[in-house]
């Protein structure tokens, strides 16, 4: 037993620290191995949330109302990247009502809260801070508006379920215990208004201050100068929310990260499957403005070059980290079997395809895509060999690449509980005795000029190499040669080559796009004298592309034959340019990016 004496000075001791010290609002106020404070602000009641591991400051007096309803319970387990403590590990999420919202806690960290009247998240608390924006709330697109919410407990699951009263779109969020996730999954039945379909998740700026692949999408104090989404910034470089994004086929984690914490979007298996634009389809992840705005997007206009699909996408998932290390992409969403989920096929409802990818070069990825009008999957080979994802049953086309350049193409039928065997092989390219070759058909254009640059910037920025310009066969690399040529921008490329007297005959012309806008195509003049004919417009997407970092679209490859009077012994010079509407002037003028050139005998 302590003396008297240590008795009262211990005590006021700790009626002193208390008193200097309060939890605020939302904060952490107890829970077992907690040393902070005990008491809240004024106003704030230090609340049971998940005893006696967590204690939170909550408005009012009194603990929340716990609503829920139990079925049988499973085991959890924890999945990687998970902050969960060992004693959280295999419990049950706390759903609970506070105000006009349901409270889950996960018992990982993490307390969200969905609005009962719209489905909104306006409550994320992630190890007693704060990380929801009070201004602008966490929903799908901008928010569902009035909608029919409902919470329970399944087994060892929280589900609740936001059905729009406005909009074909129902949306699902679920906890698990001892993880500090919210996955989700959203089933549509139509298109949404405006056009696009998306997770955003609205978040404090002061705890969460790095977006992906920062700076690139930050634009708080820059000002729009192309649409209201692309920026300049005081020292001329340009920010657009575009510029975070990356394909969907590697795009498997992203997120923003302040402080020892990272909020974290994971599209594990088959989460793009109802989703449209195959696997070389970017779009935007996040953007940092007055609030830090993280993204998935499941469907847009942006690029656009298939129809929507319609059904469940997802599951997906948010997730924080007590750290700035990506979690782990590899997340088991097999449990929403059980859930009730509208539109979600089970794995034993499945099937895949597997065989040999032969005829891609080893410097090439050999990527494999399989689609119809429900679904699509895409997988890399390894090897000579690959296994897709587990599929829908139904028929496909299969499409195999040379990076993202279309080599091979053949259908597939997948049936439920069985793997189908299919070999696919490139397409032999023709013998061909070439005069020169500038970059690579792969589908991309990184290895020219700028092409390292495009995915994060505006061609205006001042970190951009000039445009145009000249390429010489035999001492240039194709880093000489521009990504991109414009109606009225970026000038025109030059090619100086030498002939032989046996090369001067009918040669053939080769110029492979990856993506046009404003009917942008290539002109082509060869010794100032002989013009190629103009190809014709190609496919119109009606949207945005190089400005905002995109790069691919349909692909199209143009050819010329030139005649032999066309040409010369000796030195001879090829001029390549740009035509397309000029309604709207620069690079939102015709334009088009470059795959590769090549010149070879007819």
């Amino acid at each position: 037993m302590l003396p008297f004496p240590l008795v009262i000075s211990f005590l006021l001791g700790a009626l002193i620290s208390g008193v200097a010290s309060q939890a605020a609002e939302y904060q952490q106020c107890g829970g077992q191995g907690w040393t902070g404070p005990t008491t809240c602000v004024s106003g704030w009641t230090c609340s049971p949330v998940s005893p006696p591991y967590y204690y939170q400051c909550l408005p009012g007096s009194s603990a929340p109302t716990t609503t829920t309803t139990t079925s049988t319970s499973k085991p959890i387990t924890t999945t990687p990247g998970s902050s969960a403590s060992p004693a959280a590990t295999g419990s049950i999420p706390k759903l609970s009502t506070v105000g006009d919202g349901f409270r889950v806690d996960t018992l990982g960290g993490l307390v969200f809260d969905v609005a009962k009247s719209t489905g909104s998240i306006t409550n994320l608390n992630f190890n007693g801070v704060q990380y929801q924006d009070s201004a602008k709330l966490s929903a799908i697109n901008s928010g569902l508006g009035t909608s029919s919410v409902s919470a329970e407990t399944i087994g060892s699951y929280v589900k609740i379920t936001a059905k729009s009263n406005g909009l074909p779109v129902t949306h699902y969020y679920v906890a698990k215990g001892g993880e500090p996730t919210i996955y989700m999954a959203t089933y549509i039945t139509g298109e949404v208004d405006p056009g696009e379909l998306r997770w955003l998740a609205r978040m404090k700026k002061s705890v969460l201050p790095t977006g992906w692949h920062d700076p690139s999408s930050e634009i708080a104090g820059c000002t729009a100068f192309e649409g209201s989404d692309t920026f300049k910034c005081s020292n001329g470089q340009t920010r657009c929310k575009f510029y975070s994004s990356d394909r969907f086929i590697d795009d498997i984690v992203h997120g923003v990260t302040g402080s020892n914490v990272g909020v974290w979007m994971i599209m594990p298996g088959n989460a793009y499957e109802t989703s449209s634009g195959g696997p070389f389809m970017r779009d935007i992840n996040t953007q940092g403005s007055d609030q830090q705005e993280l993204y998935f997007y499941m469907n847009s206009g942006h690029i656009r070059t298939e129809p929507w699909r319609l059904g469940l996408m997802g599951p997906y998932a948010m997730t924080f980290t007590p750290n700035t290390n990506a979690p782990s992409g590899n997340l088991d969403t097999s449990f929403f079997s059980g859930l009730s989920i509208q539109g979600y096929v089970p794995n034993n409802q499945r099937g895949k395809v597997s065989g040999s990818a032969t005829g891609v070069p080893s410097q090439f990825e050999t990527v494999l895509h399989w689609y119809n009008t429900q679904a699509q999957y895409w997988t890399k080979a390894s090897g000579g060999t690959y296994t897709s994802p587990l599929m829908k049953p139904g028929s496909y086309t299969m499409k195999m690449y040379r990076g993202e350049f279309l080599v091979a193409q053949s259908s597939v039928t997948v049936s439920a509980g069985s793997t189908v065997s299919k070999d696919i092989a490139a397409t032999a390219e023709p013998t061909r005795q070439s005069i020169f070759r500038i970059g690579e058909f792969d589908g991309q254009p990184f290895e020219l000029k700028n092409g390292d640059k495009i995915l994060r910037m505006h061609p205006t920025d001042p970190r951009m190499g000039s445009w145009g310009g000249t390429y010489t066969v035999g001492s240039s690399t194709p880093r000489d040669f521009p990504m991109a040529l414009g109606s009225d921008a970026g000038g025109v490329a030059t090619v100086n080559f030498n002939l032989a007297a046996s090369d001067v005959r009918q040669l053939t012309l080769r110029i492979g796009t990856t993506l046009s806008f404003q009917n942008g195509r290539p002109t082509v003049k060869v010794n100032g004298q002989w013009t190629g004919a103009d190809p014709g417009a190609p496919t119109l997407i009606d949207s945005r592309g190089l400005t905002r970092g995109g790069y691919r679209g349909y692909g199209d490859v143009y050819t010329w034959n030139i005649p032999a009077s066309a040409l010369r012994t000796g030195a001879n010079s090829l001029t390549i340019g740009a035509v397309g509407s000029k309604n709207l002037g620069s690079w939102l003028a015709g334009n088009y990016i470059v795959d590769a050139v090549e010149l070879y005998v007819s």
